[in-house]
């Protein structure tokens, strides 16, 4: 430990939560800050970073998760990462920065890890923020981290019912722009006719009815932050308007000459193929590159099915908050076995009903049927192959039946599993 001394010096004069831990993550020295982070008084050197941060049993890349170690053994670089830790106050979102340490020889020796807490996913009330732990829900929780105190215009692209609205209100309520508003347009729910006068506002007079001057939606977000929602339900002829906003950030009230100026941070968002309607013709080019500066992909809820008991949980109690919900585990491995084309949006809608048909503490199986739906109403996944290693591994951490269910609701034979799982075992862990 004494060639580490001067090292464990330098991480105690920092502010932020630090950790100095070896190749075998045993952590060697942590800080001041990182008790007080971790409100522990007692001593954690010795412990692995992993059972001390997330009470894992293994490695982060081999318990579902992402691991900047394994990725830095590679790279041999500083990696960053966003993890959920275990704290006294429940579960937290942090920014993990860590550097590799070298020897004289040049080889890594050991890494130092410095801790941000963020404030993404409580950056709403917690019965309206994001939600999840997956790998596909982290990596984009990463990038709106990364974007998030900057002013760089965002791109959301994803499925509808992914919550893209969510994932843009995160980003502004962990801006330096988080006081000010917060303005939504669905542009799918704007006739081209009116597109103009709903952003930019109209002098009295500028065209039949407009019988008062009108503050369009740019300057209602003045200060803030304008969320472009479906933009790419907008007209071609009202895009070249758009894109002057972002390339000069001025624009005109309808009926008026006089040149304002735009305060606001641009997201937009889009389930379509944006890239794709460019080609095609139905999309400026030059409006979808002005877009297009930080995309981030809002991954569907068939991506992070390991985040379904989470979402189940915190979504029965902002539908039902006056009752103590749950699922049957009959009802649960139905869930875990449907693809939900709709995404989140459908899941709560599902559970939303289901609360309703539901008049004791337990949904079960039959409360989730729904008129649209066949007898059996959740399908099954029949490509055994499509299911990636990682959310194998997520489905494994959170079943609680026999393999045998666990391979019907993947729709895989059990010795199709068993060979998935022995195969899991064997790969290297980086």
């Amino acid at each position: 430990m004494n060639e580490f001394t001067e090292l464990a010096s330098f991480l105690e004069a920092q502010p932020e939560p630090h950790l100095l831990f070896d190749s075998e993550y045993r952590i060697l020295a942590v800080n001041t800050a990182f008790k007080e982070y971790c409100h522990t008084s007692s001593s954690v050197v010795g412990r692995t970073c992993y059972d001390v941060s997330h009470h894992y049993r293994a490695p982060c890349d081999q318990s579902g998760e992402t691991c900047p170690v394994a990725r830095s053994l590679v790279s041999g670089r500083r990696e960053r990462d966003v993890h959920l830790h275990h704290t006294p106050h429940g579960e937290k979102y942090v920014n993990i920065e860590l550097t590799p340490v070298r020897d004289k020889k040049g080889e890594i020796v050991c890494f130092v890890e410095k801790m941000e807490p963020i404030n993404v996913p409580k950056g709403l009330p917690e019965e309206q923020g994001l939600v999840g732990r997956a790998p596909a829900f982290q990596k984009m929780l990463a990038l709106a981290t990364r974007v998030a105190p900057s002013e760089a215009v965002v791109l959301l692209s994803g499925e509808s019912g992914t919550g893209k609205e969510l994932a843009a209100q995160a980003i502004h309520q962990a801006s330096r722009r988080s006081a000010a508003p917060f303005i939504a347009v669905d542009c799918s729910g704007i006739p081209e006719t009116l597109f103009e006068s709903e952003l930019f506002g109209h002098e009295r007079g500028a065209f039949t009815g407009a019988i008062s001057r009108k503050k369009g939606l740019v300057e209602a977000a003045s200060g803030g932050t304008l969320f472009i929602d479906e933009v790419g339900e907008i007209p071609l002829s009202m895009q070249v308007k758009l894109l002057r906003l972002l390339e000069t950030g001025t624009y005109r009230r309808v009926g008026s000459t006089e040149l304002r100026y735009a305060n606001i941070r641009v997201i937009s968002a889009t389930h379509r193929d944006l890239h794709l309607m460019v080609k095609e013709g139905r999309f400026r080019a030059d409006l979808y590159y002005r877009l297009n500066i930080f995309p981030i992909n809002v991954p569907a809820l068939r991506e992070r099915m390991g985040d379904l008991p989470m979402l189940v949980k915190t979504l029965l109690s902002r539908v039902a908050p006056e009752r103590k919900l749950s699922l049957s585990p009959e009802a649960l491995q139905q869930l875990l076995g449907y693809s939900f084309p709709g995404n989140v949006r459908e899941l709560r809608n599902l559970l939303e009903r289901a609360a309703l048909l539901c008049d004791d503490s337990q949904i079960m199986p039959d409360h989730l049927l729904q008129p649209d739906m066949s007898p059996s109403p959740l399908s099954v996944a029949s490509d055994a192959g499509i299911i990636s290693d990682a959310t194998l591994q997520q489905r494994l951490a959170n079943f609680h039946g026999s393999r045998k269910n666990l391979a019907k609701t993947l729709g895989m034979s059990e010795r199709t599993l068993y060979r998935r799982i022995r195969e899991l075992e064997t790969k290297d862990p980086i």
